[in-house]
């Protein structure tokens, strides 16, 4: 069943000992507004949970697929649009073209169809506004990100050129324990609650086939 009506929604979620959205240019710190100290976790990461949550339980495959997986190619669905939709095209792809291979992503990836998508990197497909929409979400209070010490009790150094088994146990068998172990860093935040705003908008849900079933 299409969607009828626009919604706004809001929801909660809380951490504990843990790190809801880290930062890759802060050392991957929890995510934090300098100027009042609350926590805050990206869109981008929202939208990630949902995608992983539908693959799981939904099994990856169409109509339900997720387009953007880790470690992919984004353009191989998107030649693969076109080949469902009557092959790739010779060059630059026609508007009828562009505008099947557009439906087909739609019908086939969920988060295309739920979030949008800009498919013109490679064989064009075009660009989907998706009808759902996540703003960042931010704690109720401020958070006290921890940046922890931890020892791993073990090492992955080159060992001498060694190649076998036997060169690599020659290879312990030399060291002394304390260099044999390693430290690192763990981030942090021992307890927050975070609100998360959303909207659906049953407007651009005509246009990317999105439903009450989604």
């Amino acid at each position: 069943m299409s969607i009828k009506n626009r919604y706004e929604f809001l929801f909660l979620f809380d951490v504990e000992n843990g790190n809801p959205n880290g930062d890759p240019d802060g050392g991957n710190a929890p995510r934090i507004d300098p100027e009042d100290m609350h926590g805050l976790v990206s869109d981008v990461a929202l939208k990630r949970r949902v995608r992983n949550y539908v693959q799981i339980a939904r099994g990856n495959e169409s109509p339900n697929a997720i387009f953007v997986e880790h470690a992919t190619n984004l353009n191989r669905p998107i030649a693969m649009a076109h080949e469902n939709t009557g092959g790739l095209p010779e060059k630059d792809a026609g508007k009828d073209k562009v505008k099947a291979a557009r439906d087909w992503m739609c019908q086939t990836f969920y988060d295309v169809r739920t979030f949008g998508a800009v498919m013109s990197t490679g064989a064009n497909a075009g660009q989907v506004r998706g009808p759902v929409q996540f703003a960042f979400a931010r704690s109720v209070d401020p958070i006290l990100p921890l940046d922890i010490a931890i020892t791993r009790m073990a090492v992955a150094d080159k060992a001498n050129n060694a190649k076998s088994v036997e060169d690599y146990q020659k290879w312990e068998d030399e060291q002394p324990e304390d260099k044999l172990r390693t430290m690192g860093r763990k981030n942090l935040i021992p307890y927050g609650l975070y609100v998360a705003k959303g909207f659906v908008s049953a407007n651009l849900s005509d246009g990317t086939g999105s439903s009450d079933d989604d």
